[in-house]
């Protein structure tokens, strides 16, 4: 958010992601030695399987920028997060068994949503259908990094992912969007920190830790970042954090 005082949202993106992929090179080197995480014949070819990951990335990322841009920043978050049903919805398409403790857990995970995010009245416009659409490929982005993290190199695949994001970003950004000259500096460090932390750190252990947590509950625990934002924004921006939104806060951690 404060990053977008000064930047678009795809110069802004194309710049994070690159900042996270240059962060795991040093650690792909210092790892370069380690076993294969799996026999040859279960192995897939990381460059491909990143390029795709990071096509499903942009891809969800720039619907949730393009549609925030008609609607609610409350809206489009409870939309976006959407994906804590429909990976589960997913699963059970794919004939996974869904215990009753996950089903009970999206749903107070999304009554705590809608309290936390929605403060107008309920109208599906435009820009809510864009969000829409995104929490598909939010919820084929969880998918798919289940199905490939046990079979990849992950700081590999992480890197080869945000190469690919960074890379459509910037092409949309040269398109659509006017860098006026100082506007990175004064962008420095919500780039700093959207790159090395967010996107380094926060998307390389999304990937890492759903080798071993289903997608349903990778799901639940990344719906978090919607309690975190909220009690960031009262801590660092001074927005409200209410009665309402401490419920909905309370609902999610429940």
């Amino acid at each position: 958010r404060v990053g977008m005082d000064h930047l678009g949202p795809f110069t802004f993106n194309g710049i994070r992601f690159a900042l996270g992929g240059l962060s795991l090179l040093p650690l792909i080197w210092f790892f370069r030695r380690q076993p294969p995480v799996a026999p040859p014949a279960g192995r897939l070819p990381v460059l491909p399987t990143g390029v795709i990951a990071g096509l499903i990335l942009f891809t969800a990322a720039s619907l949730q920028q393009v549609g925030i841009l008609d609607t609610t920043a409350g809206k489009a978050a409870f939309i976006t997060c959407l994906y804590i049903v429909l990976v589960p919805l997913a699963g059970l398409l794919m004939k996974r068994r869904i215990s009753r403790s996950v089903w009970l857990g999206c749903g107070l995970s999304l009554a705590g949503l809608y309290l936390l995010c929605i403060r107008e009245d309920f109208t599906i416009g435009q820009g809510d259908l864009l969000e829409l659409i995104g929490a598909l490929f939010w919820t084929g982005h969880i998918l798919y990094i289940d199905q490939v993290s046990r079979r990849v190199d992950t700081l590999k695949l992480a890197a080869i992912q945000f190469a690919t994001c960074s890379a459509l970003s910037a092409v949309v950004a040269v398109w659509t969007e006017t860098t006026a000259p100082g506007s990175v500096l004064a962008a420095a460090v919500p780039l700093l920190y959207g790159g090395f932390a967010s996107v380094g750190v926060a998307y390389t252990l999304q990937i890492i830790g759903q080798k071993n947590a289903s997608p349903a509950h990778a799901a639940l625990v990344l719906s978090m970042e919607t309690v975190f934002a909220a009690v960031g924004g009262f801590m660092i921006l001074n927005e409200i954090l209410g009665s309402r939104e401490l419920a909905g806060c309370a609902l999610m951690l429940a």
